[in-house]
Parts: structure tokens; C-alpha cells; sequence
């Protein structure tokens, strides 16, 4: 009996060593917070552009390491960010979301996404990101509370040149002016087509956004005189007075030349401007080529076409805590968005003080640091919140609790568990069966070989 009994001893030592490759469901490391924003002003024009935003949180990070936030956006009506003007490739659509770091910690933490256009025109829709990023050094223990807040939209224009032609449906045209559409080619031209005039005050106009630009005509003798007027007021000196009859040094010239500059201004502050060329010699032709408008390089974003998104539903907060050296266990309710029931969780009673160093214009403050612990723990909700009111009462916020805490990485945010692949778990625990039965059975020969060697021995 001794001997079945170690026996099955040993078969169940090698039972609790299968049951150890059974696999079990990894736990969910992400959480999914929707927040809803109507964008106006800037680039969203007369219309409320609304967009969607998934903020995808982590509920663990390793110390030392980082707190990355993904944000993945959508349009969810008809309107969307349209160009303000007529631009060459390479403007740019670029996001800022802002979340609200309270508790232990206070501060703001920006995410930031951009998305590059292609040549535009006045009212073309934009493409506007698909995706932001932040991320925070996680480095002292504490306990932070994230909260959504409004979101900037901006437009930056391409720096740069563009040439517009003299027959360019923004150039307009007061009184005689005559296209030619073919001129000789010995000129140089550009695009080999000129407008003229030998009317004393003819316009040429053009509206434009940009910080300079440069008129483009003839260069030839016999010619009329110009005067360049920008935003409705006369230069004040003499070269707002273009002479197309002497050379870039001052010299009279002999021969005719097309394509040259004539005049240019690139000082001009960024916006929209309006330039004018008057002919100011009556009987004498004045020629337009073409005008080059000029953008540089701009450190901000202009304001003007800036859109503001305010968060339009109740997206709730979640709490992140950084733990000390014991790792603790996420649990927790989010309060808002979610797939919530009425289950009521408490909130954690522990605030320890800490600071984030965090990417990009992340700016959390705090009063004092503590060591840094093993673990960052993610409780999700449990937020509780006081309104102050004359009378001794306090407003307490219900908190609720989603079916799912944690999204798995990889999947959808459906509320339910993933289902269990169809014979991973039979497989393991058919493995499991057959390392016990080898076990026992295993045991058993062993001990009947040294019953048969001992009692070889007695004879």
C-alpha cells in the first residue's frame, strides 16, 4: 500500500507540473476612453466640425519607463477643415489634444499629430491626422487623475514660393487691358503670354496670403512707368515706383527681356494681403507676367486659421497610480464613457506625491519626490468628487463599472472577453494527462525493479 501510496504521490507532483502549461488568458493592459469634440473657428470656417477621439491608456508600465498615450481620431459628421486660400504641397494639418493631470500631480500633458496636404484651392476639404501620441517619464510614486480637456486644430501654410501666370483667374483687371497669348519666344516670357496696358491708371490685382512677393514683367526701353501699391497704400519712397526701362543697376537698357523681377517686398507679416500695379504713364505700355508669391518659414502656427474643440460629452477621468515597490493590482471603475452597470466601486484611499518628467510641453508640477517603486498600476475610475455649497452637504459623483476594465492588446473594444482559441486549452491539458500517466505509471516500474532487486537479495 506504501508504495501505490508514493505512487500517487508522485503522479500528482507530475499533474500539478502539467496543470502549470495550461495556458491562462493574459489580463488586459489597455483601457479605452471616447471623447467627443465640435471644432469652430480657423479652418472649420461657419461650420462645427465634430470629431472623435479613442484615448488608449495603459494600465501598467515598467519603472523608469513610459506612460504612452495613443489617440486615434475620426470625423463623425459631413464638415471638415477646409483650405483657406490656394496652396502649394506640403501645408501641413497638425492636432494638439491636451489631458489634465490633478491629484498627486498637476499639470498638462499634449498630445500632438500632423498630416501633410497636397496642393490645395479655397473650401478644398483637408485631410486632418488619423492618430496623436504623448508620453510621460514615469519616475516617483503618486497617484494622478487624467482628464480630457479642449483640443486645438491647426493649419500651417508651406514655406516657400509660388509663381501665379497673368491670366490666373485671381488676378483682376480694371479697364483696357490686352492678353497676349503668344508672345516671341526670343523674350522669355514666362509661359510665353503677357497682359498689357497703355492706359494711364489700369489695375492689375491681386489678393493673396503670404508674406511677400514679387511683380514680374518686361525689362525693355520705351516702356511706361508703374506704380506697385500693396494693402491700398503707396510705398513711400521712390522704389514703389518701378522704371521697366533701366537694368537691376540703374542703367538703361536696349534689349527686351521677359521674366524679370521687377519689384519685390518679402518683409510682409503673415495674412492676407492686397497688391495693386497702376500704370502711371498714359501711351506707353505697361506689361504683366506674372506675380511670385512668397511664404516663409514660420515657427508657429498662424492664428487665424486655428480652430478650437471643446469635449462635448462626459468622457469621465481615470486614475493612474504609480506604485512603490510591491506592484499593486489595477482595479477600479471609470466614471463616463464605457460600457457601464450599476455596480458602484470605492475609490483608493492612498495619494502619495510624485512627479512625471513628460515629452514634448508636458508640464506637471509637484510639492515633493519619493522613491521611485517597481511598478505604474492603472485604477481605472473610482473618482469621487465634492461640490462646494453653502450648505453642509456633499454631492457625491456615482461611479459605474464597464463589463470588461481592460481592453486586450490587439482587440476590440466590444465590452466582452476574447474568446478562448478552440483546442489550445485541450491540447495543453491532453499533454498535462499524458505527462501524469507517464508519472505514475513511471513510479510504479521504478518500484517494482527494487522490489525484485531486493528480494533477488534475500534468497
Amino acid at each position: 500500500m506504501k508504495r501505490w501510496r508514493k505512487a500517487l504521490i508522485a503522479a500528482s507532483v507530475g499533474a500539478a507540473a502539467s496543470a502549470a502549461l495550461v495556458a491562462i488568458p493574459a489580463r488586459a493592459d489597455t483601457f479605452s476612453l471616447v471623447v467627443d469634440y465640435t471644432c469652430t473657428g480657423g479652418i472649420a470656417g461657419s461650420d462645427e466640425v465634430k470629431l472623435r477621439a479613442r484615448v488608449q491608456i495603459p494600465t501598467t508600465v515598467q519603472q523608469g519607463g513610459m506612460l504612452k498615450l495613443g489617440w486615434a481620431i475620426e470625423h463623425v459628421n459631413a464638415p471638415r477643415f477646409k483650405s483657406p486660400d490656394y496652396y502649394a504641397e506640403g501645408a501641413k494639418v497638425s492636432l494638439i489634444g491636451n489631458v489634465k493631470l490633478d491629484g498627486a500631480w498637476n499639470g498638462t500633458l499634449e498630445a500632438h499629430g500632423s498630416k501633410d496636404q497636397g496642393a490645395l484651392k479655397p473650401n478644398q476639404p483637408l485631410t486632418s491626422p488619423e492618430g496623436m501620441s504623448s508620453e510621460a517619464h514615469m519616475t516617483e510614486t503618486g497617484v494622478i487623475k487624467l482628464r480630457p480637456q479642449a483640443m486645438t486644430v491647426d493649419f500651417v501654410p508651406p514655406a516657400g514660393e509660388v509663381v501665379v501666370n497673368n491670366d490666373d483667374p485671381r488676378v483682376i483687371y480694371r479697364d483696357s487691358w490686352v492678353h497676349d497669348k503668344a508672345t516671341r519666344p526670343e523674350y522669355g516670357d514666362w509661359l510665353r503670354d503677357v497682359h498689357t496696358t497703355t492706359t494711364r491708371s489700369d489695375e492689375a490685382i491681386i489678393r493673396f496670403r503670404g508674406t511677400g512677393f514679387e511683380y514680374i514683367g518686361r525689362e525693355m526701353p520705351d516702356v511706361g512707368r508703374v506704380r506697385v501699391i500693396i494693402d491700398g497704400v503707396d510705398g513711400h519712397d521712390a522704389s514703389a515706383i518701378v522704371d521697366p526701362t533701366k537694368d537691376g543697376n540703374g542703367n538703361p537698357t536696349n534689349a527686351t527681356k521677359g521674366n524679370i523681377s521687377l519689384w519685390e517686398r518679402k518683409d510682409l507679416s503673415y495674412g492676407q494681403h492686397t497688391l495693386r500695379i497702376r500704370s502711371i504713364d498714359d501711351g506707353k505700355p505697361v506689361h504683366l507676367d506674372a506675380f511670385k508669391l512668397h511664404t516663409r518659414e514660420m515657427i508657429d502656427p498662424p492664428t487665424e486659421h486655428r480652430s478650437t474643440c471643446v469635449v462635448t460629452n462626459n468622457p469621465g477621468a481615470v486614475e493612474i497610480t504609480v506604485g512603490g515597490a510591491t506592484s499593486p493590482t489595477p482595479s477600479g471603475t471609470p466614471t463616463g464613457t464605457g460600457d457601464p452597470t450599476d455596480d458602484p466601486t470605492d475609490d483608493p484611499t492612498s495619494t502619495p506625491s510624485g512627479t512625471p518628467t513628460t515629452s514634448g510641453s508636458a508640464t506637471p508640477t509637484t510639492s515633493q519626490g519619493q522613491p521611485i517603486g517597481d511598478h505604474v498600476g492603472v485604477v481605472i475610475g473610482g473618482v469621487t468628487t465634492v461640490s462646494p455649497s453653502p450648505k453642509p452637504t456633499t454631492t457625491v459623483t456615482k461611479t459605474v463599472k464597464p463589463q470588461v476594465i481592460k481592453t486586450p492588446k490587439g482587440g476590440v473594444d466590444t465590452g466582452q472577453a476574447p474568446e478562448e482559441p478552440e483546442n489550445g486549452s485541450y491540447g495543453l491539458i491532453a499533454g498535462g494527462s499524458l505527462l501524469l500517466m507517464g508519472s505514475a505509471t513511471g513510479g510504479l516500474l521504478l518500484r517494482r525493479r527494487r522490489a525484485a532487486h531486493a528480494g533477488g537479495a534475500n534468497r
